[in-house]
């Protein structure tokens, strides 16, 4: 199979606007004869229906909450990137370019990245014009603070709520077209399979959740914007519904997943209490710009932190990279903090953290400004946590959270499936082995509002409106499928729950395929699961039946399908003998410990073929090309 990314030719800048000029249009009296699903209702989901539909495209949107504002994208806490340079300290599109390449260790695709970078300003103006609450100067302009990976303040933000202040933009936008008739709207119906006709993404098959009711819904494509698969370790920051059901189902289905290892660890959570959590809870990385990340110099030192005086800290993120400090990328600190407390440094009652430490930021700034800065994340620890971080240091600790893998898309956001488009984390292409932080956001309203509504166009011309009908043999299948794959659930009646089986799961992947990974652990790894998802098939209790709320029934599926995307996952960051962003491989690194890229024989993109069911993957390799930017040891030092 031969990966076109159909990049356009030209200088890097004039890319996006050649391409533009060149894509087929639909003119606005036809558009109303298309019918666009689009699974999904988060930033990049919302913003997609929105725009199709104020376009004049039918539009059909799906979401497993009961509410479309409840998508995940509302957790996020810390901004959203873009190019604006308000603050007048260097920033520029080729600068966000450059950081975003450097900070996915230069395995994304240069075209996509600085297409993003273009476009980043525009959201910004459209999030205002929605009315974004942004914090702002007391001069009136927006106000700006620096991330990881990154030299400059680009990062717009609304206190440590960003997500949810976004999410509410573009549900507004969603819900006016709801309301026009628009949008139909099918809240609590997940995706459990994928349609096609003639080799062509014709539609979906849904459950509803609350009544069970398994149905087809046909279309003239297919939008996936349905988040990433860090639930795979099962304790994540991640809510508990996120899943990879969606786009895993249209891997089976012959899309190509692209890149399945790159799993981002954040460094600022809040660290496990015990084995009893069935979640964890992030801490913004904004946090980093003004709070000091240490750990004793003492091993297992446990006095107080104000005990512990200045030169028996060991502020170990500004030792080991002066330039860039605290907001070194999330990759590097959080392998750095696993290796302190791995060194037996860690601090609080398991040894199981760092300090973020806010004291000099308090003493220089006031607690005043710290509150407006960052209030509602204090709060939020103090809940959790019953310690106050005004008065001591917070307790941090990384945990799995963003997914720069997903499936294969071309320049103009299409899968190799025809009519399959895929948005925001559902699919790989703009953050390579690491995303930097702020930089989710960006991408999922970038691809909603500015790329997807020019590029569906050109495919929707190219094929035609074409109404199938549901009842069509294609759809006939796919629907016995579900069902049939449903009654295989509900029948196997064993002794062990679902969440038993995913936090074992979770626990593998997490000890063999986290944050360091080896080639025996992954080999281990690999026949763990398989024995333990021949297990789940034999043992597994889901109670209920299949036509009733039945929560246990749609955990069950989503864990089945981790079980065959977590042997992916390991069989791809198997096969790359390299160190790279958030992939590393403890046989490759640097004396001093960092990651160490092979270009010569891994600088491509991995992207996998199901071969069936009990066979091996097909890889697939689309070689990366660095035009502008040149390859380059990534150095925060």
């Amino acid at each position: 199979m031969e990966l076109n990314p159909k990049i356009p030719d030209g200088p890097i800048e004039e890319k996006w606007d050649r391409h533009r000029f060149r894509l087929k249009l639909v003119n606005p009296a036809n558009k109303r004869k298309y019918r666009i699903i689009v699974v999904g209702t988060g930033l990049a989901g919302a913003s997609a229906a929105a725009s199709l539909a104020e376009l004049g495209y039918q539009v059909r949107s799906f979401c497993y909450q009961d509410s479309p504002r409840r998508a995940h994208s509302i957790a996020a806490q810390g901004g959203i990137n873009a190019a604006k340079n308000y603050q007048n300290d260097g920033d520029s599109v080729r600068r966000l370019f450059y950081d975003t390449v450097k900070g996915g260790d230069f395995r994304s695709r240069e075209a996509n990245v600085y297409r993003l970078a273009q476009v980043s300003g525009n959201i910004i103006d459209q999030c205002v014009a929605q009315g974004v609450p942004f914090a702002r100067e007391y001069s009136g302009y927006l106000a700006n603070r620096s991330f990881g990976g990154a030299q400059v303040s680009r990062t717009f933000y609304a206190r440590g709520q960003t997500g949810q202040q976004l999410l509410l933009g573009a549900y507004q936008a969603l819900a006016r077209q709801i309301g026009l008739g628009k949008v139909q709207m099918h809240p609590r119906t997940e995706m459990l399979d994928l349609v096609l006709v003639d080799g062509h993404a014709k539609g979906i098959v849904t459950r509803d959740l609350v009544t069970g009711e398994i149905q087809s819904q046909a279309a003239d494509a297919v939008v996936l914007a349905t988040g990433g698969y860090a639930n795979v370790f099962y304790l994540s920051t991640n809510a508990k519904g996120c899943n990879a059901t969606a786009i895993f189902r249209a891997y089976k289905k012959g899309a190509l997943f692209a890149n399945p290892c790159y799993t981002q660890i954040h460094p600022t959570c809040i660290p496990a209490s015990g084995d009893y959590q069935s979640k964890l809870t992030l801490m913004s990385e904004s946090l980093r710009n003004d709070g000091r990340i240490w750990v004793p110099k003492k091993k297992g030192d446990r006095r107080p932190p104000a005990q512990i005086p200045e030169e028996e800290r060991d502020y170990y993120l500004e030792r080991k990279y002066p330039s860039y400090g605290n907001l070194a990328p999330r990759d590097i600190s959080s392998r750095s903090a696993k290796e302190v407390c791995d060194a037996g440094l860690g601090v609080g009652e398991n040894g199981n953290g760092v300090y973020l430490d806010f004291r000099d930021a308090i003493r220089g700034l006031g607690k005043k400004v710290i509150r407006e800065r960052y209030g509602n994340l204090f709060d939020m620890y103090e809940k959790i946590t019953h310690e106050n971080p005004y008065e001591v240091p917070m307790r941090i600790y990384p945990a799995p959270h963003y997914t720069m893998g997903g499936l294969w898309v071309d320049y103009n956001l299409m899968s190799n499936v025809p009519g399959l488009y895929v948005l925001g984390e559902a699919n790989f292409s703009d953050h390579g082995a690491n995303r930097l932080g702020a930089s989710a956001l960006m991408q999922g309203l970038a691809d909603g509002y500015f790329i997807l509504p020019y590029t569906i166009g050109d495919y929707l011309v190219s094929a035609g409106a074409q109404k199938f009908a549901a009842d069509r043999p294609e759809f006939r299948q796919a629907l016995d499928d579900v069902r049939g794959r449903t009654s295989r659930l509900l029948s196997i009646r064993g002794r062990r729950t679902v969440d038993s089986f995913h936090r074992e799961l979770g626990s593998i992947a997490w000890n063999h395929c986290g944050m360091a990974r080896t080639e025996a652990g992954l080999q281990k790894a690999l026949s763990s699961i398989a024995a333990l998802k021949s297990e789940f098939w034999k043992d597994v209790n889901v109670p209920g039946e299949g036509e009733e709320l039945n929560q246990s029934l749609e955990r069950a599926g989503r864990v089945a399908d981790f079980f065959d995307f977590a042997e992916l996952m390991c069989a791809d960051a198997l096969h790359r003998r390299e160190s790279c962003g958030g992939h590393f491989r403890e046989e490759f690194q640097t004396a001093e410990g960092e990651a160490r890229r092979d270009d010569r024989n891994f600088c491509y993109v991995g992207a996998w073929e199901f071969a069936g069911e009990g066979k091996p993957p097909r890889l697939h390799k689309e070689p990366l090309t660095f035009e502008n930017i040149q390859l380059a040891e990534r150095s925060y030092k």
